[in-house]
C-alpha cells in the first residue's frame, strides 16, 4: 500500500520496511538498527547485511547531515531536460547512512563540502511517474 508513492509500478505491496513509506507522508525520515550488532541503516533494512540477523529496530532521523558532494547538471537526461540547470547533493545523516537529493534555495557557489544541510522528503501529488523526492536545505 504505502509503496505505491515510489511509483506507479508496485512490486513490494507489504514489506517489513512498510512503515518507512508510512513515515514519509508525514514527512519523517526512519532507518533501522540492528539489535543483534548495531549497525545502522538508512535507507532502513529488514535484515542486518553485517550480522545477517533480522532483528531490527525503527529509529527516527532528524534528516540533518554533512555534504559530502554535490555537482550541478546542465545537460539533464530526458524528462528532466525542461529544468536543468539543477543541482544534487550528496549527505552524511546524522544517524547514520547516505542520502541523494535535490538541493533546494542554495546556489551551487554557496555549496561547501562538510557544509550542514537537512535532508527533507517531499511527496509530490501532481506528479505520476516519481511520487517521493528529497530536497536538501539550509
Amino acid at each position: 500500500m504505502a509503496f505505491k508513492i515510489f511509483g506507479k509500478v508496485n512490486f513490494t505491496p507489504y514489506t517489513k520496511v512498510e512503515r518507512f513509506a508510512e513515515e514519509l507522508r508525514d514527512n519523517k525520515l526512519m532507518g533501522t538498527k540492528c539489535k543483534k550488532c548495531g549497525e545502522v541503516y538508512f535507507p532502513p533494512r529488514a535484515d542486518c547485511t553485517k550480522c545477517m540477523s533480522d532483528e531490527m529496530e525503527w529509529r527516527s532521523y532528524s534528516g540533518r547531515g554533512k555534504l559530502v558532494t554535490f555537482t550541478t547538471i546542465h545537460a539533464a537526461p530526458t524528462g528532466f531536460d525542461d529544468i536543468a540547470p539543477y543541482t544534487i547533493g550528496v549527505v552524511d545523516l546524522e544517524e547514520g547512512g547516505r542520502l541523494l537529493a535535490w538541493v533546494e534555495g542554495i546556489k551551487p557557489e554557496e555549496l561547501k563540502i562538510g557544509m550542514e544541510l537537512r535532508a527533507i522528503p517531499q511527496i509530490m501529488e501532481d506528479v505520476e511517474e516519481l511520487k517521493v523526492v528529497y530536497v536538501l536545505r539550509k
